[in-house]
C-alpha cells in the first residue's frame, strides 16, 4: 500500500482592497475542488491562504475611508471568510500578509539573502508628490504616452499601444493621489540580485515545475537578461519595515508570497504540525501554487530564486490558469457582468458555479467563459436532468414498497462493474486538473444509469405483483449507480454530497465504489437541487450593474463598448493633426516564431514598404487571409525595436482585445499611401 502524500496547497493571496468576484472565485473553487479530491484519496494535504494586506494602494484607500489600514484589511478579511465558506471553498487556514509570523519569516528571508551577498543597495531617481510627500508607485503616475500620445495613461505601460516605459518618460505626468505635478528625487532602495539565479531558474523550469507554455513564456526574461529586483519602498508606506533600514519598507511583492508560508505557519502552531518538513531544503512534501497567469513571473523567476537564496525549498509545481468572461467578453460593471460574490449568492446557489467551473476547467491556461444562457442549461441538464433524477425515479419506491431497504440483489453485474472500473481514469483526470474531463466521464455514466432506469421501467413493473422484487432490484440498481457517480461528484459538490450521505445513511468516498450497499437502510429522499431559474440569473446581472453618479443620472444611458471604455479627454486640432494616418495594402501577414501574441506585417504605403508587429494573434489565427486587404496604419509612430525586429508603425483596430478585435478596412476605391482623415 502506497504511503499518503504530504501536500501544501496555496492561492493567490487576494489583495485586501474589495470584495471577491467570480473572476476571483474560479481560482479558489479550481483549488478546492483538487484539494478535496487529495484528502479524498488519503492524502495528508493542507489548503491555506492569506488576504495580501500590504501596500500603498492599501495604505491610500484607507486614508480615503478615515480607517487605519489596520481596520480596512481586517474588515475585508471578516467579510471574505463568510464569503468563502458560503461557496465551499474550505481552507485550513486563512490568515493575512500582516501577521507577525509574516513578518518574522519575511525578516529572516531578507537576512538569509543579505547575509549571502544577494541583496545590493543603489541610489535611484523617483517621481515624487511634493503635496503628499510620497514617492509614486508606478501605477500612481498617469501621463500622456511617450509612444503614442494616447493620454491619460498608466505609469508604467499603455493601454493603447502596449508600449512599456518608466514613469519619468510619460508626457506631463501627474500624481493619481493629489493631481500634483510630480518632481525626480533620489533615494536608496534595495535590490535582490536575480541574475545569480539565472542557473537554478533554468534548471528548475526545464525540471517541469510549471505548464510548458508559460515555462516559454519565461524563456523571453531570460533572453532579455534577468534583472535585479527593486524590494523595498520608501515611507510612507503599509507593510513592514526593512530590518536595520529605518523608513524603508518591503515591497508588497517581497511579502506577499512569503505570506503562504505563515500561514502555514500559524496553522502549524496550533495544530501540531511540522513545519519544517514541508519547507526545509530536503524536505519529501510536495508544495503547490494555483494562480492567475498574469502573476506567473513572480511565483516562477522571484519566488524560487528567493527561497533557493534563503536556504528554503522551492515549489513543486506552480498551476497557472487563465481568466473568467462572462458572455465572451471581459466583465463589465455597466454590463452587469461584474458579479460580485456576494451578489451571486444573493440568488443563486453557490454549487451551480462550482459545477459549471468545473465542467470547464482543464489544466490548461486558456480563459473561461461564463456564459450565463449555457450555465443554467448544463446545470438544469446535468445536474438535475440526469444525476439527481436517478435518486428521484428509484427512491420513492424502495421508501414506500420496500420499507426503506434497498436489495441484497445486484441486478446488473456488469453495469455496475463498469461504473467501478470508470474509477482510474476518473481519479486521473482529478488529478492532473483536467476536471472538465472527469466531468464528461461521470455524465456519460449518469446517461447509461437513465438508461437503464428506462429500460427496466420500475414505475410500470410495480403495479405487477408478480415483479415486486424485479422492481425492488432495479431501484436498488439505480440508486447504487447514483451513489458512485455522488462519490465522484463530491468534490465538485460537498454540499450535495452532504445531503446524500444523510439520504443514504452512508460515507461517500473513493474507495467506498468498490462495495456496493446491499440491504442496506436509507432515509427518505428530499429535494437535492432545484432548478436554476433564469429570472433569478437576469436579477443578479441587473443588481451588479452599479448605478450612474448623480450627475450622471439625466444622460441618456451609455451601454456597450462606449460605456466600458469611456471617450478620452478632449484634444485640440493641433494634436489630432500631429497623427499621420495613411491607408496601406498587406502585403504579407504571417506568425512569428515565439511569440505568443504578434503577428508580422509588410504593408505597401503607395512606393513605400513597412513592417509592423500587431498583437492581434488571437483575433486571425489564420493571418495569411489579410493579405491583399487595404487597413489604416499610423504612419509617423516613431520605430520600436522589438526582439523580433523593428515595428514602423501601428496598425488601427477595434475591440476590446484578445480575440474580440477587427483591424480597420477601408471601403473599395481608398488606394494605398491616401491619407486618412
Amino acid at each position: 500500500m502506497t504511503a499518503p502524500r504530504k501536500i501544501l496547497v496555496t492561492s493567490a493571496l487576494p489583495y485586501a482592497n474589495g470584495s471577491l468576484h467570480l473572476g476571483h472565485l474560479m481560482e479558489y473553487i479550481q483549488t478546492d475542488i483538487w484539494v478535496r479530491f487529495q484528502k479524498a484519496q488519503g492524502n495528508e494535504c493542507y489548503y491555506v491562504c492569506a488576504d495580501d494586506a500590504h501596500g500603498t494602494p492599501i495604505m491610500l484607500k484607507a486614508q480615503q475611508q478615515g480607517i487605519s489600514p489596520e481596520e480596512m484589511v481586517a474588515a475585508v478579511r471578516e467579510e471574505r471568510i463568510v464569503d468563502f465558506a458560503d461557496f465551499h471553498v474550505e481552507f485550513d487556514n486563512y490568515h493575512s500578509t500582516h501577521s507577525d509570523e509574516n513578518r518574522e519569516l519575511a525578516s529572516l528571508i531578507y537576512n538569509r539573502l543579505n547575509d549571502a551577498g544577494y541583496i545590493a543597495k543603489r541610489s535611484i531617481s523617483q517621481l515624487f508628490d511634493p503635496e503628499k510627500e510620497m514617492f509614486l508607485p508606478d501605477r500612481f503616475v498617469t501621463g500622456t504616452c511617450p509612444t503614442c500620445k494616447a493620454p491619460d495613461q498608466n505609469g508604467d505601460n499603455c493601454d493603447k499601444c502596449g508600449a512599456t516605459y518608466s514613469p519619468v518618460d510619460l508626457i506631463e505626468p501627474k500624481s493619481a493621489v493629489s493631481g500634483a505635478t510630480p518632481v525626480l528625487k533620489d533615494s536608496e532602495h534595495y535590490f535582490f540580485d536575480l541574475p545569480k539565479f539565472e542557473p537554478m531558474l533554468k534548471e528548475w523550469l526545464r525540471s517541469g515545475s510549471i505548464q510548458a507554455e508559460m515555462a516559454n513564456k519565461l524563456e523571453e526574461w531570460f533572453e532579455q537578461g534577468l534583472q535585479q529586483w527593486d524590494i523595498s519602498r520608501d515611507a510612507p508606506y503599509f507593510g513592514f519595515e526593512i530590518p536595520n533600514a529605518p523608513g524603508k519598507y518591503f515591497y508588497v511583492w517581497l511579502d506577499a508570497p512569503i505570506g503562504y508560508m505563515a500561514s502555514f505557519k500559524n496553522f502549524c502552531d496550533n495544530n501540531q504540525v511540522d513545519f519544517d518538513a514541508f519547507w526545509q531544503k530536503d524536505s519529501d512534501a510536495e508544495l503547490y501554487h494555483f494562480i492567475g497567469k498574469d502573476i506567473i513571473y513572480f511565483h516562477s523567476l522571484f519566488w524560487p530564486a528567493m527561497l533557493d537564496g534563503a536556504n528554503f525549498r522551492q515549489p513543486t509545481n506552480v498551476f497557472a490558469h487563465g481568466f473568467v468572461t462572462v458572455n465572451g467578453e471581459k466583465m463589465s460593471k455597466s454590463r452587469g457582468t461584474f458579479i460580485k460574490a456576494r451578489t451571486y449568492l444573493d440568488h443563486l446557489n453557490p454549487e451551480y458555479l462550482r459545477y459549471y467551473f468545473a465542467s470547464k476547467l482543464n489544466s490548461g491556461i486558456t480563459d473561461l467563459d461564463l456564459n450565463l444562457d449555457d450555465f443554467g442549461q448544463k446545470v438544469n441538464s446535468d445536474l438535475i436532468g440526469k444525476v439527481v433524477n436517478i435518486a428521484s425515479r428509484c427512491a420513492g419506491f424502495i421508501k414506500k414498497r420496500f420499507d426503506g431497504k434497498l436489495s441484497a440483489n445486484i441486478d446488473n453485474p456488469d453495469l455496475l462493474a463498469e461504473f467501478q472500473a470508470a474509477k482510474p481514469a476518473i481519479i486521473e483526470a482529478f488529478e492532473g486538473r483536467e476536471f472538465a474531463k472527469a466531468v464528461r466521464e461521470i455524465m456519460a455514466l449518469a446517461d447509461k444509469a437513465n438508461k437503464y432506469i428506462d429500460d427496466k421501467a420500475p414505475w410500470v413493473t410495480v403495479k405487477d405483483e408478480n415483479l415486486q422484487q424485479q422492481t425492488h432490484d432495479v431501484c436498488s440498481m439505480g440508486i447504487n449507480l447514483f451513489r458512485i457517480l455522488m462519490a465522484y461528484l463530491k468534490p465538485i459538490l460537498p454540499a450535495m454530497a452532504k445531503e446524500v450521505e444523510a439520504f443514504l445513511n452512508d460515507e461517500l468516498t473513493f474507495d467506498g465504489i468498490d462495495a456496493p450497499l446491499q440491504d442496506h437502510s436509507i432515509n427518505k429522499f428530499k429535494a437535492l437541487m432545484q432548478r436554476v431559474d433564469m429570472d433569478k440569473v437576469a436579477n443578479m446581472v441587473e443588481d451588479s450593474k452599479e448605478s450612474l453618479q448623480a450627475a450622471e443620472e439625466t444622460k441618456p444611458a451609455v451601454t456597450g463598448p462606449l460605456a466600458d471604455e469611456p471617450i478620452a479627454d478632449e484634444i485640440e486640432f493641433g494634436d489630432f493633426a500631429k497623427v499621420d494616418l495613411r491607408i496601406a495594402k498587406i502585403i504579407s501577414a504571417e506568425h512569428v516564431e515565439g511569440a505568443d501574441k504578434l503577428l508580422k506585417f509588410q504593408l505597401d504605403l503607395g512606393g513605400e514598404t513597412r513592417q509592423i508587429f500587431a498583437g492581434i494573434k488571437a483575433a486571425y489565427p489564420n493571418p495569411e487571409e489579410l493579405i491583399g486587404k487595404l487597413t489604416v496604419v499610423v504612419a509617423n509612430l516613431k520605430p520600436r525595436k522589438m526582439r523580433f525586429g523593428m515595428s514602423e508603425g501601428m496598425i488601427l483596430a477595434a475591440g476590446p482585445g484578445g480575440s474580440d478585435l477587427w483591424i480597420l478596412e477601408p471601403h473599395e476605391g481608398a488606394q494605398p499611401g491616401m491619407r486618412a482623415m
